[in-house]
């Protein structure tokens, strides 16, 4: 079975909601994920960090169709956005790792899968789909 999501991000939007003074959203990324945004420009962070809240969405989107017809495995509220971590090797190519206990729920729900997932940035908005494969 294959499964895909897709999210779409306005970056300007995105921006201003991480700028909010007192937001905690910036905790919707792990430690690695803020600091690799943290060596871009200050003006490209934001650009960055929306392709990767676009990437952890796009997974939920399609972990989500993977279980059609099923209740959720985790409520939306509930979700720990931070454990689904997107990773880029040495060239930008980018993964979705997940954390241990989220691996498992994901696994319990729909078996052994393989993910790939794809970021794209074309002015203020950033696209991101994921494909999961069981």
């Amino acid at each position: 079975m294959i499964s895909i999501g897709t999210d779409l991000v306005h970056i300007s939007a995105f921006a201003e909601q991480l700028a909010q003074p007192g937001s905690s959203f910036m905790q919707v990324f792990s430690a690695s994920e803020r600091r690799l945004a943290s060596f871009r420009a200050e003006t490209r962070q934001a650009e960055h960090l929306a392709g990767r809240w676009a990437a952890k969405e796009a997974f939920i989107k399609a972990w989500s169709q993977a279980i059609y017809g099923q209740p959720p495995v985790i409520a939306e509220e509930h979700v720990q956005w931070r454990e689904i971590e997107v990773r880029a090797d040495a060239w930008g190519r980018v993964s979705i790792e997940l954390h241990p206990a989220l691996a498992k729920q994901v696994h319990d729900s729909i078996g052994q899968f393989h993910s790939s997932v794809s970021i794209s940035h074309d002015g203020d908005y950033v696209v991101a789909t994921c494909v999961l494969q069981n």
